[in-house]
């Protein structure tokens, strides 16, 4: 188990130097997936001997690459040649792709080793990982609640050792909401930073896709070998991924900070908010100034509900038409609001977009981050769809308790959620920080001096976990 609990970026060094085996280190998570998945339903595709039969192969050779050895599960929206993928559709339920995702492409040219596939709602749709095809994802912390989502199969992988790393994709909340309920981290980064492709619309800047794992560093280092440029992805980033591989130290004296506590009104649950109040003076003991202070977020529920309802109309339109029947509800509603949506009133979300964009890069101006709620609740009953409620307040749909993420989406700015503390119950809350445009490695330094000083990420889950 301890081998399943070492930083990746240490096991790859052990790798490296062959102070342990690519078969020790696979066989270990493999045990670990054994003891460990049938309580969480976290993998939903397992290949334990396709693993296996990788890391022989890995320890013949001579050269050994960044990630030689290192087993991930990749997110089961992301197309992996030979193995199913399903998007958590009953439509998808024996989709078998024919060529691999660019990430995949990616890391398993730096030697690491596929696993399986973990859990997410159907299309990725909502933060809550449940689906028709592999069931409910539950929270290793307290197996009654949700983990989270949309990448909350990963989550829930990471936090109890399955594995050592992992990718995910966030729209609205889907890479921070999970780090957040299972006390690991999720890094959503700068729209272009991560490639993607195959994509039905390459010119998409709402949804990325990141890293995620149990410390800053690691996220680093898995945030190397998925970054940087090509030439499928219009909109990829021309630097290297390698540049996130440098030390994370950095001083923060006299660094300013704007702290918010519910991004200009949203409703939090006072549970939340107790737990990030205590962290503020952790930003101080850093020598950051702190200071109260938010950008003005108005129009980004309209921007973001309109655009996102597009992307969905593009994407499962033609599914909604003939097959309406087999989708989630909420998938069927997000298509229906794009084909609701005027010309008009796309024209005008695209408009508030840019302003949103430029109201925050002329905060972070003034402030280098700003730092506030990942969620604006603890982790809710694993049967419930989506919260009704927060601190009193109404929600009217199944993204509205996502506001405090996708409020940040809408802006194009990285942000990510790191480990904070724990509610009375045991409920892990994150915190998030929000960089300048294209700063997704200031963000990460920052994230990394908060969580050495912080440690609450080294609590690890529910006793049997």
């Amino acid at each position: 188990m301890e081998i399943c609990y070492t930083p990746a970026r240490k096991l790859a060094a052990l790798l490296s130097k062959r102070k342990i085996s690519a078969v020790d280190v696979v066989s270990a998570f493999i045990a670990q997936v054994e003891r460990f998945n049938p309580k969480v339903n976290a993998i939903v595709t397992f290949l334990p001997e396709q693993a296996l039969k990788a890391a022989r192969a890995l320890d013949r050779k001579k050269q050994k690459s960044l990630f030689a050895g290192l087993p991930i599960a990749y997110k089961d929206n992301v197309q992996t040649k030979g193995i199913r993928t399903t998007f958590g559709s009953p439509i998808f339920e024996k989709n078998i792709p024919r060529e691999d995702h660019l990430i995949v492409e990616r890391l398993s040219a730096a030697g690491a080793i596929t696993l399986g596939k973990t859990n997410l709602p159907e299309f990725a749709a909502g933060s809550q990982t449940f689906n028709a095809v592999f069931g409910a994802t539950r929270n290793p912390y307290d197996f009654s609640k949700t983990c989270g989502g949309s990448s909350g199969g990963a989550a829930v992988a990471v936090a109890t050792g399955m594995l050592p790393f992992a990718d995910g994709g966030d729209l609205a909340a889907s890479l921070r909401n999970p780090g957040n309920y299972c006390n690991v981290v999720g890094f959503r980064p700068t729209p272009g930073r991560v490639p993607a492709w195959p994509a039905a619309n390459g010119w998409n800047t709402l949804g990325v896709l990141g890293p995620m794992a149990r410390t800053v560093e690691d996220t680093a280092f898995l945030l190397a070998a998925m970054a940087g440029p090509d030439r499928r992805s219009p909109i990829s980033i021309a630097e290297p991924g390698s540049v996130f591989l440098k030390p994370l130290k950095r001083n923060f004296r006299k660094v300013r900070i704007a702290w918010s506590r519910d991004l200009g009104g949203l409703p939090v649950d006072p549970r939340v908010t107790r737990v990030l109040e205590a962290q503020r003076k952790i930003f101080s003991a850093l020598g950051c100034t702190v200071e109260e202070a938010e950008p003005d977020f108005t129009g980004a529920a309209e921007a973001f509900e309109t655009l996102r309802a597009q992307g969905f109309l593009q994407s499962y339109g033609e599914l909604y038409r003939t097959r309406r029947g087999e989708l989630k509800d909420d998938v069927a509603w997000n298509v229906e609001q794009g084909l609701r949506s005027t010309p008009e009133q796309i024209a005008r979300a695209t408009a508030l977009r840019s302003e949103l964009y430029q109201r925050m890069r002329a905060f972070l101006e003034k402030y280098a981050f700003l730092v506030c709620p990942v969620n604006q609740l603890p982790p809710y009953p694993v049967e419930t769809e989506w919260p009704r409620e927060i601190a009193g307040v109404k929600m009217t749909n199944y993204l509205d308790w996502m506001k405090s993420c996708y409020f940040i989406t809408i802006t194009s700015h990285p942000a990510i959620s790191v480990p904070a503390g724990f509610t009375p119950e045991g409920l892990p809350v994150g915190i998030q920080i929000v960089g300048r445009y294209r700063d997704d490695f200031g963000v990460l330094q920052l994230a990394h001096a908060f969580e050495q000083a912080n440690l609450c990420w080294k609590k690890r889950p529910a006793p049997g976990v």
